[in-house]
């Protein structure tokens, strides 16, 4: 009996490995490029995802899924149980960016909206998730349509608001794990600008950073320019601050551990000869290790009193540290196992030479908080290339830079793009609802 079984599971893997993938997702491409220029063309803005929503619900419906929409937002769930075996949970990000976009291709976006603070602004798929939301319904498609191939639970998660850090919090907050299904695997996709269409880049263990976007209030005693030794100038302080700054991550943290203090927005004053009485400073914070994330908050609170101190104010005019918490994304740990698992099954299918490996980047994703439930789930995120393989040559010999994610012009090669994301998603989960 135990012969007889192992050589089933070895037939069976054979015939997994003997799918024609390539094949197979070719047929479906005419299909999944109409759905790639309909996303593309009709972009919504985070927690606006409503008929983004509804028509991802709709192909995941016609495949025969069992379909929940309005998950934490705008988010889409749909399960489809093909016998015992493990959970699979792919996900794709469904929000759009505020940016007009000048791409000059013909199905460039034209939609423009009304933002929350009253102002007309243009909406692009800037940072790809047009083709994160077709790779995935492609994904699903292949993944049906051979079901013979694997037996288990697939989990298809649409998630909104990724742009601004809410939508996966919103989806584990609902229940996703106990409401829907406890995944024995979390699989994502990001599409690269700096990586040629038709490869793939993985990165064990740390993947994207921890992103804490904050405000400092710096306070002071305004008056008369003339009249400087009346006053206790902020801007000052606030330039005093943003020097001392960079000594957290250059004399604090340790040089092994990665860390970014950057200061994006300093305004004060309104006339030449007035020292105002306030100055405001944005900082955006990264790093990969949850230590060192709260060494700089600790840090920055420091620094900024001990230089108000210094400065002669009281503690009740010491700058206003706002760390914004709901906006915090936690960094991205791919677990090395799995993304060695998926490094062997993409390779496989891909070839070798289509698949590299990817340093860790300082760019936040908060597809990492899947990763860090109760649960203790195991996931994967890799990128795939979006460049138009012609133009990223010429870019290597000329060194002029690619139009970078959240560039108006940035336009990938959505055909190959899509293809390729098809074809490693469906690989990596085909092996392992059989390795499990």
């Amino acid at each position: 009996m135990k012969k007889l079984t192992l050589s089933l599971a070895l037939l069976l893997s054979a015939n997994i490995h003997a799918l024609d993938l390539d094949k197979s997702v070719q047929q479906s491409l005419p299909k999944l490029n109409q759905l790639y220029l309909h996303l593309h063309q009709n972009p919504e803005l985070s927690y606006q995802e409503e008929q983004t929503g509804k028509r991802l619900a709709k192909e995941l419906d016609q495949l025969g899924f069992d379909v929940t929409s309005n998950v934490g937002g705008f988010g889409v769930v749909g399960l489809y149980k093909n016998g015992n075996g493990p959970t699979v949970m792919i996900r794709a990000d469904t929000d759009g960016l505020p940016i007009v976009e000048q791409t000059g291709k013909p199905y460039a976006s034209k939609v423009k909206v009304i933002d929350k603070h009253n102002n007309q602004v243009g909406v692009m798929h800037g940072c790809a998730h047009d083709i994160h939301m077709t790779s995935m319904i492609g994904s699903a498609e292949q993944l049906i349509k051979h079901k013979d191939q694997w037996q288990g639970t697939l989990m298809m998660v649409a998630q909104p608001a990724e742009e601004v850090g809410g939508g996966a919090k919103a989806m584990i907050k609902e229940g996703l794990f106990k409401q829907f299904a406890k995944p024995d695997y979390v699989l994502g996709l990001h599409t690269s600008a700096s990586l040629p269409a038709g490869q793939v880049a993985i990165a064990p263990g740390y993947a994207l950073a921890n992103v804490d976007s904050v405000d400092i209030s710096v306070k002071g005693k305004g008056g008369h320019g003339a009249y400087p030794h009346t006053t206790i100038d902020p801007v000052v302080l606030a330039s005093r601050i943003v020097l001392g700054l960079q000594t957290i991550t250059s004399r604090e943290i340790s040089p092994l551990k990665p860390s970014v203090i950057t200061v994006g927005s300093i305004h004060g004053g309104s006339k030449h000869n007035i020292i105002s009485n306030e100055v405001k400073l944005q900082l955006t914070l990264r790093s990969y290790d949850p230590a060192v994330r709260e060494q700089q908050i600790a840090a920055i609170k420091r620094l900024t009193a001990g230089i108000a101190q210094s400065a002669g104010l009281e503690e009740s005019l010491y700058p206003e540290v706002l760390v914004h918490e709901s906006e915090s994304i936690p960094s991205t740990y791919n677990n090395p196992e799995l993304a060695t698992r998926m490094t062997k099954s993409i390779k496989q299918e891909l070839g070798d030479s289509q698949v590299v490996k990817a340093e860790p980047v300082m760019a936040g994703e908060d597809f990492g908080l899947f990763g860090r439930t109760e649960e203790n789930i195991p996931i994967t995120i890799f990128w795939l290339g979006g460049v138009e393989p012609s133009s990223y040559q010429a870019a290597m010999k000329t060194g002029e830079p690619l139009p970078s994610l959240h560039s108006s012009k940035f336009a990938p090669d959505y055909e190959l793009a899509v293809h390729t994301g098809v074809r490693a998603m469906t690989a990596s989960a085909l092996d392992l609802f059989k390795q499990n």
